[in-house]
């Protein structure tokens, strides 16, 4: 009998322990430990933050629908790694502390043969002051922080109509911040609200972002193939945010954050501030603080894990100048380089490098988006990774079949500019590979007949059909299975 725990219940860690359950036998134990009793489907919270979805819309308690799939559930926070044992424990265990309410604080070792770190993000809000719901500005990280989004920005909407004039500034709250696409769609939503209630004279939206120019993404931007045309995605950005009347400050790093007021810098090396409202700002991640100790007890951290917290695996982490990167440089596996048995996947992987050109202001401050890996390929990869672990206990092979490397694998990037069934629009952007990979493709990067931008009403359509796919898929409804990553 094999034991795998996943750490981690998003959307690669749930990825990762469905199919896991569904590819090996019930003699085999298969255990997910998640702070979070529910799931939620992220990609949806920027709906949840201009109240036209509830919170109940994004999220499932796990808790059910693991029993009735044979997975063992914990409702607790991972605390460390153990990969070689330790004086009481022959085999590797993690070390969990329970969050619910019947068990809290309670710390419990727990026994592996194959453990996956899925755990996500640490959303390192209290890397830029006064950043965040606890202070001075709103998110849609979380399902709980959107829903807070849409109270503030209802008060915004009223005032409004009561004739006062209001400042949105959406965008990226620290000069390394990621997923630009999450802050991109709630830019493009709150503009779509304010249209659809005739508020346009009464509102002020800007656009804040560490990008070195609009539409860069975390991903060097992208040439996107529309209407027979080629054109950048910095274009491509640029039509879509002056169809909407949304101004924008790219090259900025927000370092700080009062109430009503934003500092940042530029790569220029110029100071400024930008007056607001209200106020979206995506925090930069980092990993959540687990730790890792050999069998005399010693800290490994170091050996497992990056500086930033994300676990290593099968990438080449030399230090190399931006013009050196190659793709072979991103991992396929996720496997950890010293302890076969440990993967990471999604959001919990260390990247090599930037896919974005790392950029510096004059001052020495790091300017630049890092790595997008959320979504899709967080999906992608948790598959992987379960089914490479799977067929290690059923065959009993060292061999690593299944790979998923973000310089050989695609994306779909749906971004919503506004909710309606027939007045919605949205952004559908396809690139192929995630990282540029200029020596297959030496013009633009990406294959350009797989990497596509297109507006319009479909693509609002196609949106709405993933939420209710995907909450189908993940609620292990049946043939979940058949509906791709």
């Amino acid at each position: 009998m094999a034991k795998v725990i996943i750490l981690g219940a998003g959307i690669s860690g749930h990825t990762a322990a469905m199919t896991l359950r569904r590819k090996l036998s019930k003699k085999h134990e298969v255990i997910v430990v998640s702070p979070n009793s529910n799931y939620q489907w992220v990609p949806s919270n920027i709906w949840v933050g201009v109240g036209r979805m509830t919170p109940k819309q994004v999220i499932f308690a796990l808790a059910p629908v693991y029993k009735k799939q044979g997975i063992i559930f914990k409702q607790a926070k991972a605390i460390s790694i153990h990969p070689e044992g330790g004086p009481e424990h022959a085999k590797p265990f993690v070390t969990i502390q329970y969050v619910s309410e019947d068990q809290k604080d309670q710390m419990e070792n727990v026994e592996y043969d194959y453990l996956i770190n899925a755990t996500g993000p640490k959303l390192n809000f209290s890397s830029t002051e006064g950043l965040g719901p606890d202070f001075n500005t709103s998110s849609v990280c979380t399902y709980e922080h959107a829903a807070h989004a849409w109270e503030k920005l209802k008060a915004c909407f009223e005032k409004m109509e009561n004739g006062e004039k209001q400042r949105f500034l959406i965008g990226t709250g620290h000069g390394t911040s990621t997923c630009q696409g999450a802050a991109f769609e709630y830019a493009l939503n709150i503009a779509y609200e304010i249209k659809q209630r005739k508020l346009n004279q009464y509102a002020e939206i800007t656009w804040i972002s560490n990008e070195y120019e609009l539409g860069d993404f975390g991903m060097g931007g992208a040439y996107v193939k529309q209407r027979g045309y080629v054109i950048p995605t910095k274009i491509f950005s640029e039509s879509i945010f002056r169809e909407n009347g949304i101004k924008w400050i790219v090259g900025a790093g927000v370092n700080k954050v009062e109430p009503g007021l934003a500092h940042y810098e530029t790569l220029d090396g110029e100071t400024h501030t930008q007056a607001f409202d209200f106020a979206m700002l995506i925090p930069p991640f980092s990993g959540v603080g687990l730790k890792a100790y050999d069998k005399t007890e010693a800290d490994i951290t170091d050996h497992l894990f990056a500086p930033n917290g994300f676990m290593k695996v099968d990438a080449d982490y030399t230090p190399k100048a931006y013009e050196d990167w190659k793709t072979s440089d991103w991992p396929s596996t996720y496997q950890n380089p010293l302890y076969e048995n440990i993967f990471a996947c999604g959001i919990a992987f260390a990247p090599p490098h930037p896919i974005s050109k790392p950029m510096k202001s004059k001052n020495g401050t790091p300017i630049s988006p890092t790595p997008p890996r959320t979504g899709m390929p967080s999906g992608v990869m948790g598959k992987v990774v379960a089914e490479n672990v799977a067929e290690m206990i059923q065959t009993g092979t060292k061999e690593l079949k299944h790979r998923a490397s973000m310089a050989r694998m695609g994306a779909a990037c749906v971004i919503s500019a506004g909710y309606s069934l027939t007045k919605g629009t949205a952004a559908t952007l396809t690139v192929f590979p995630i990282v540029q990979d200029w020596e297959r493709f030496p013009q633009w990067g990406r294959n350009i007949q797989y990497t596509v931008g297109e507006t319009g009403l479909a693509g609002h359509w196609f949106k709405w059909g993933m939420h209710y796919g995907f909450m189908y898929k993940a609620k292990a409804n049946p043939f979940w299975w058949l509906i791709p990553e």
